[in-house]
């Protein structure tokens, strides 16, 4: 009998954890942190059978194979089990591995930025087209989860993390939508981080990528037949933008001389240009399992944008305040930066090891102020001194909770009528926030709170 150790008590790790006790599996948990959750998941995988260990990171004698949730490779736990000759794979893996002989097709994509939005397009799309479908993977939804029900499809996102582990998976199509420095604490260089996204494509049916990005074409170039998607006019074999319309001319009878309207640009919220690419990779996925035109331009209308993504929260004094907290890395921030003429700023966290010179350099014409926050501000800092040295700039060194307060009145005070004040931070938000959404929440707040005392002023 298989005996499984599984990596950690989160949401995946607990998913895997059920799954394999429900199969006859035998199965232990280990955990490092012994918190109010983690005791709660371990007392639900008890009544299962399932036996939990806390704190210690020696791997349990007898195990054959350990699922990790993206624990990265230089974790004592997964170095353990390597040198001992126990095969490691990811949730991701497992769930490929246990999918059943009718199993539903998967459509996966990643990338540095904009998986999420993308995800949920496709979904949106597939249920447009009245296919059963869920958005599963690090989207929230374990995959494992998902596999053994009756799905026509599922959109999968997957992390650099999740692929790393994944030697086996052959999704019916697959696409990269970007891929830039991030995580690169995790896999030691961009080269690691960059073959880790490529994986993706190996074993898939169909290969998308993002013509525009320089990284994502290299890692479809060896791929005859890849399907690129662009901002520009597509040539045969893409899918593009003609005027105000998503077009295709990769999944059409005659490639040559057809092509066929998807939607149009009015259709994608919120409008950027990086939504725009989204949309077309959320299409293409769609288009290779045969999923109609109408539905897409039907999809893309019904799709509701996830919280802390170019959210508007307020117009105060012809001053547009915008939520982008999930911008945890340089590109995310440049993408939201680009979205606007005129930016107030607000950046900062950890940067995880990305560099910021290439986003404050772009970014600079639009730059009207920068308010700094978080353990690397002084990273951005002197970027702006190199490439936007007569940029207004406030450093806000407080690290409580009432931080964004500060931060949100001193960016209003520097911002001019037409202006967008713009919580894109490039970093995470681990230093201050509990997560992105908690950061983020706490920028709308203090928006709210500044109207408040403006409308009391009056």
């Amino acid at each position: 009998m298989t005996y499984t150790c599984v990596a950690g008590l989160g949401v995946s790790g607990t998913a895997v954890a059920e799954v394999l006790a429900a199969r006859g599996e035998r199965v232990v948990v280990v955990e490092a942190t012994e918190g109010e959750r983690q005791l709660a998941a371990a007392a639900e995988l008890a009544r299962v059978g399932v036996e939990s260990r806390f704190g210690e990171m020696a791997l349990p004698e007898g195990v054959t194979r350990l699922v990790t949730t993206g624990w990265p490779p230089h974790h004592p736990l997964i170095d353990a089990a390597l040198k001992a000759g126990v095969e490691v794979v990811g949730e991701v893996e497992l769930a490929w591995r246990l999918r059943s002989g009718q199993a539903a097709p998967w459509l996966a994509l990643t990338g540095t930025n904009g998986k999420t939005t993308a995800v949920r397009m496709l979904t949106s799309i597939l249920l447009a087209a009245g296919r059963k479908a869920l958005a599963v993977g690090n989207v929230g939804v374990p995959v494992v989860r998902a596999v053994g029900e009756p799905y026509d499809a599922l959109a999968v996102e997957l992390s650099s993390f999740q692929l790393h582990w994944s030697s086996t998976l052959a999704p019916h199509a697959a696409a990269v939508l970007n891929v830039a420095p991030d995580h690169l604490d995790w896999h030691g260089s961009m080269e690691e981080y960059a073959a880790a996204k490529g994986r993706i494509f190996e074993r898939a049916g169909t290969v998308i990528y993002n013509a525009d990005d320089p990284e994502a074409a290299r890692l479809a170039a060896p791929y005859p037949g890849a399907v690129g998607f662009t901002l520009r006019i597509p040539r045969r074999g893409e899918i593009g933008v003609v005027e105000d319309l998503l077009v295709d001319r990769a999944f059409v009878a005659d490639p040559v001389d057809a092509a066929e309207e998807l939607a149009t640009l009015d259709d994608i919220k919120p409008f950027a240009p990086h939504n725009v690419a989204n949309a077309l990779a959320a299409a293409a996925l769609a288009r290779s399992l045969g999923v109609p035109a109408e539905a897409v331009r039907q999809g893309l209308r019904d799709f509701v944008p996830d919280p802390h993504r170019l959210a508007h929260v307020d117009r105060i004094g012809e001053v547009d305040y915008v939520d982008d907290s999930k911008a945890t890395n340089p590109h995310a921030a440049a993408a939201a930066l680009a979205s606007y003429r005129s930016v107030v700023w607000i950046a900062g966290g950890l940067l995880k090891g990305a560099d910021v010179e290439d986003l404050v350099r772009q970014a600079a014409p639009r730059l009207r102020a920068a308010v700094l926050i978080g353990a690397d501000r002084a990273r951005i800092a002197e970027a702006l001194a190199r490439h936007a040295p007569n940029v207004p700039l406030v450093d806000i060194a407080d690290r409580d909770t009432g931080a964004m307060d500060k931060v949100v009145t001193e960016a209003a005070r520097l911002a001019s009528p037409g202006d967008t004040v713009l919580l894109s931070p490039a970093g995470a938000s681990f230093d201050m926030f509990a997560n992105y959404p908690a950061r983020g929440e706490a920028f709308a707040r203090a928006v709210r709170e500044l109207r408040a005392r403006r409308e009391h002023e009056r």
